[in-house]
């Protein structure tokens, strides 16, 4: 790109410079300009939705560090947050009151990045914030500040640790690139080097690498070029360019020998990695290994999930992680071998599947399917103005890594273009072996433009745009199934839901896991397609399907292309109407299941939300199970296909459904299409399933349940107890109790255990949705030495929510305004209107819900609140389970009297 002055900046379009049928379908026009400064402005204009979604790259990551200062991307990200000179609070507080949605920052080996979407009026907000920490940062951070911030990362490192296989990804980069190599080491640091971390240090780092010269900021959405000119020289023409900077050139280090690395860890299976070092992102060979990470490993029609997991069943999951960087890229195969089954075994089946596909290639067909999914996904993607997979994420990453926003077309022809042998050929280039570039020129002269806007207060965020939401159309089938659907034409799709009345709280009077189980195996075969037709068919299409259960509802899902809509419901409607629930699949899934039970048993978290339901509703509700809805390998273990075929009738069944949908096109064009899937499909004669969910008093007091997990980093806390049902009249004001207490970032909880105390990444207090009473559960992931102080803290903040700090007008008002702020920007997507209705399905509420929520919002009233807060909770009477190192944390958590104290094992039996 060339220098010029702003008022003649170089102006680039994505237009029609790209051949073939799929990439030229996909239009992300931009505009950029560059400011004297050298800060880089990329423009998209999309008008329909009134948001501006801002994305702010800096082209500065972990690779930019030097041995023994490891961590320092990712700690100043987290600075970044804290406070500027004329915005000292925290900078969530005002895009909170703006309504701003997908709000995050992230940092990884080549890049930092920070994103948010913002209604139209508050985008002047929006640039202040942003401008006002990318040219007013250094005098606000202070010792204090890295202080705490060094205490947070660290805890997201033991978070990320306490996981099992936590440390791979880390293991990995270690061994994968030589030592001195950027990419050696991990993003988030080592322990040492954060203690290291000195203010000195922090600094200069800014001073390096946060000039305007190394950034990016994309505008896309309500917003036109002229305006993002204006904008961008107000708010951003004074920062300075920073300092010049060399790029380091590619060094993939290609190996040409095996390389192998042992370790021992706290996991349900064995696992193995085998990783490459491949092109990096700028070689069109990195394209080209999207394609061969898709075939061998992308899905269940993938050729190692078909030998590996279908076929020879010796593993329970295979799957591929490609990640391209700039200097190089890795492809790293993951396999869980199954229970009893040797890891050799099956690296001598990856091998072998390897061997073939290098020696023979792709045949035309998985070629053609696997593109189509390719674009299918980016196609998805790219409906969203922000947030991760985004037109402005993709622009800004192809401006940082390609210095062309544009560059997504080249990538995508490359992949269209091609040929069988073109992907053989590549694959065999990098994949044959070894498994586990400078030129100077002058910098541009720049300069800041010396003209500030006016940093005395934050602009206001102005007016909420008025919410977009469609009208929503009712009809119904020959056989009496209920149509709900919405028209929206953004995509050329169709999003739809098939829900039924069924749930974990199936489960009861059957055997436990029954409901998730079974919808999972009717996705593996019908009467005459089996698992691996479906995915073909279906993948050809570039349908996206699933299956999804809470404790109230089983939903199957299907996004079609509304070209192939037809085809796509001929599949659809055979899955649900047609299991064939073959032995094969049966015990295929069962083995599956298992496994995943054996991976909920030895994570913390999931450990006890399996324990906690079944402590709060007892033995005689539906809800009684385990949240996760796995059930027990015992109960696993006896479900027969007879029971799944009975399961199949009492709850699969139009009788018992609502089909909830979203596309673009009229409900005259969807509704003949409908019949002809569905209109023919007959409830059984079986009676339908019912559910048993009487009302559950509380516990007379509380108690404690604890499960050991020695060598634990945290412990986890949860206390747990019923409120109302999510279809209650006080269920508005409730939820806002609930925002209050624990919901959001800057809720109470949060406030105390991560800003303040700096012992826990995250916590905060949520309410699974329910038909019946709901669970509010408090949550809290704590460093092992801070137990019995994190638990009182839980304890004390509860306890005054009802007493001497009840919830206060400022906090009810900032969270009203966050509510009303974000609703807006909330529905963009299909997907997003389509989980509103099916909500509205699930707890019988209006069709004019959403519409008019914001009214309701605005209704509420700090009596309300903290009268529901009264009525519903019982912080004397909570059941706490406590998931960690025993030896360490159960003395301490005694001598708090909170109960009675029970040690559980991981399946919830008492063991003392």
């Amino acid at each position: 790109m060339f220098k010029k002055p702003l008022a003649a900046a170089c102006m680039m379009f994505a237009a029609g410079a790209y051949a073939g049928p799929l990439t030229d379908s996909v239009k992300i026009p931009y505009e950029t300009f560059t400011l004297d400064n050298g800060l880089r402005v990329v423009v998209h204009t999309d008008r329909k939705a009134p948001v501006v979604a801002v994305n702010v790259w800096y082209h500065v990551g972990s690779k930019d560090e030097k041995p023994g200062k490891t961590g320092f991307a990712h700690l100043f990200e987290h600075l970044m947050f804290n406070g500027s000179e004329n915005a000292p609070g925290e900078f969530f507080e005002p895009f909170e009151k703006a309504g701003a949605t997908g709000m995050n920052g992230t940092t990884w080996l080549d890049r930092t990045n920070y994103f948010e979407t913002v209604p139209t009026p508050a985008l002047d907000m929006a640039l202040w914030m942003e401008s006002d920490r990318m040219g007013h940062m250094l005098g606000a951070i202070d010792q204090a500040k890295l202080d705490e911030q060094r205490g947070v990362v660290q805890n997201e490192k033991r978070q990320g640790e306490n996981q099992p296989y936590g440390k791979s990804w880390e293991m990995i980069q270690e061994a994968a690139f030589p030592e001195g190599h950027p990419y050696s080491w991990s993003t988030i640091g080592s322990m040492e080097d954060l203690n290291a971390a000195s203010l000195e240090d922090v600094k200069a780092w800014f001073h390096e690498y946060y000039g305007a010269s190394n950034a990016v900021v994309v505008l896309a959405g309500d917003i036109d070029v002229e305006t993002a000119k204006a904008k961008a020289e107000k708010y951003f023409g004074f920062v300075s360019p920073g300092e010049p900077l060399d790029r380091p050139k590619a060094w993939v280090a290609k190996r040409t020998e095996q390389k192998r690395v042992q370790t021992q860890d706290r996991v349900p299976q064995a696992r193995l990695y085998k990783s490459w070092n491949t092109a990096e992102l700028a070689n069109s060979d990195s394209d080209v290994m999207q394609i061969v990470a898709e075939l061998l490993a992308g899905g269940k029609n993938s050729r190692l999930y078909k030998r590996l997991v279908h076929e020879d069943q010796i593993a329970t999951s295979v799957s591929v992680a490609y990640w391209p960087f700039e200097l190089a890229s890795l492809f790293t195969l993951v396999a869980d071998a199954k229970p009893g089954v040797e890891l050799a075994q099956v690296e001598q089946v990856i091998d072998e599947e390897i061997a073939r596909f290098l020696k023979k290639g792709p045949d035309k067909k998985e070629l053609e399917r696997v593109r189509t999914s390719l674009f299918a996904s980016f196609v998805r993607g790219s409906e969203k103005v922000g947030g991760w997979g985004g037109k402005s994420d993709i622009l800004a990453s192809n401006a940082v890594y390609m210095d062309d926003p544009g560059a997504f077309k080249k990538s995508l022809l490359t992949m269209e273009e091609a040929t069988t042998k073109d992907v053989q050929k590549v694959a065999k280039r990098w994949l044959s072996e070894g498994d586990l570039v400078l030129e100077v020129t002058p910098f541009p002269k720049l300069a800041a433009s010396g003209k500030d806007a006016d940093r005395s207060k934050i602009p206001d965020a102005g007016d909420v745009p008025q919410l977009s939401f469609p009208a929503i159309e009712r009809t119904e089938l020959a056989n009496g199934l209920n149509v709900v659907y919405a028209r929206r034409d953004t995509v050329p799709q169709v999003n739809m839901s098939l829900m039924f009345d069924a749930g974990y709280a199936a489960d009861f009077g059957s055997k436990l896991g029954i409901t998730k189980f079974t919808s999972s195996v009717m996705l593996e075969g019908t009467k005459k397609r089996d698992a691996l037709e479906i995915a073909e068919q279906l993948e050809a299409l570039g349908a996206v399907w699933s299956v999804n259960n809470n404790v109230d509802v089983t939903s199957f899902n299907v996004s079609a292309l509304t070209v192939n809509l037809r085809d796509t419901l001929d599949v659809y409607a055979d899955i649900l109407q047609n299991p064939a629930f073959r032995k094969g699949d049966v015990e295929r899934k069962r083995a599956l299941t298992l496994a995943g039970i054996a991976q909920e048993k030895s994570q913390p978290v999931s450990m006890a939300l399996r324990t906690l339901p079944p402590l709060l509703y007892g033995d005689q509700h539906a809800y009684g199970i385990p949240l996760t809805g796995s059930g027990t390998e015992a109960s696993v273990n006896s479900i027969s296909i007879d029971d799944m075929k009975q399961f199949h009738a009492r709850w699969i069944r139009p009788d018992n459904a609502t089909l909830v949908a979203v596309g673009a096109m009229s409900m005259e064009e969807l509704k003949p299409e409908l019949e002809r899937a569905f209109g023919k499909w007959k409830a059984p004669s079986a009676d339908k399933g019912a559910k048993q969910m009487q009302s559950v008093q509380p516990p007379a007091k509380a108690s404690v349940y604890l499960i050991d997990k020695p060598g634990a980093e945290q412990s986890i806390i949860f206390a747990g107890q019923l409120v109302g049902s999510a279809k209650s009249a006080d269920n508005l004001a409730l939820d806002m109790a609930n925002t209050i207490l624990g919901g959001a970032f800057t809720a109470r909880l949060n406030m105390n255990l991560r800003e303040d105390k700096h012992w826990a990444y995250g916590a905060y207090t949520f309410m699974v949705d329910a038909v019946a009473q709901q669970p509010l559960m408090a949550y809290a992931p704590v460093q092992t030495d801070k137990t019995k102080e994190s638990v009182q803290e839980v304890a004390r903040e509860l306890q005054e929510y009802l007493g001497k700090n009840p919830a206060q007008a400022e906090e009810l008002q900032r969270y009203q305004l966050n509510e009303v702020a974000k609703l807006p920007g909330s529905y963009e997507t299909m997907n997003a209107v389509l989980g509103a209705m099916s909500s509205q399905v699930r707890f019988d509420r209006p069709d004019d819900y959403v519409v008019t929520y914001a009214d309701r919002v605005k209704a509420l009233t700090v009596d309300q609140v903290r009268q529901v807060a009264k009525t519903n909770m019982t912080p004397d009477k909570l059941t706490w389970v406590i998931v960690g190192d025993l030896s360490k944390i159960e003395a301490g958590i005694k001598s708090l009297n909170l109960g009675d104290i029970k040690v559980l094992d991981v399946d919830g039996n008492a063991v003392r």
